[in-house]
């Protein structure tokens, strides 16, 4: 089941994604929503911190049961608009080489951990495996690099 997922541990798809990030700009404008490219960064960024286990998210929990949202999110495609958690809803700016630096050095750490460690319980979706781990992020990315035009 797992091999119509993405993974960004596939070496084709981190090379997809890392060429995307560097096609960023300072000023790309988002095809839809109201992030700026900068704040889109950021907002990946901390989710990709909270499976490193660098981020803790503020108590409370989404309204449907955790397995339940978590096949959603990873076996479903993704709506622009979809509601994110509170925590991942940026409000400020950010430095915008900074943030895609960031999000390069964090996309490393999450593919140098083998898909068969143990990863840290998530939050919002419960345990998950590093297969599960690697397909949200690559989605995460896909959608807002998708949003950016890249």
């Amino acid at each position: 089941m797992r091999d119509h997922m993405p993974l960004l541990h596939d070496a084709a798809t981190r090379r997809a994604i890392d060429r995307r990030l560097h096609a960023l700009r300072s000023d790309t404008r988002p095809r839809w929503g109201r992030m700026s490219v900068d704040q889109m960064l950021w907002h990946v960024n901390q989710a990709m911190d909270v499976s490193i286990g660098s981020l803790a998210l503020p108590p409370g929990g989404p309204p449907l049961p955790k397995g339940v949202l978590k096949f959603m999110v990873l076996r479903l495609p993704w709506v622009k608009g979809a509601p994110t958690n509170p925590a991942f809803v940026a409000t400020a700016r950010h430095d915008f080489d900074a943030e895609r630096a960031r999000c390069l050095r964090l996309i490393d750490i999450l593919t140098g951990r083998a898909l068969d460690d143990a990863w840290v319980t998530h939050p919002v979706f419960g345990p998950m495996t590093g297969a599960e781990v690697s397909t949200l992020h690559a989605k995460h990315l896909d959608h807002h690099l998708t949003q950016f035009g890249v």
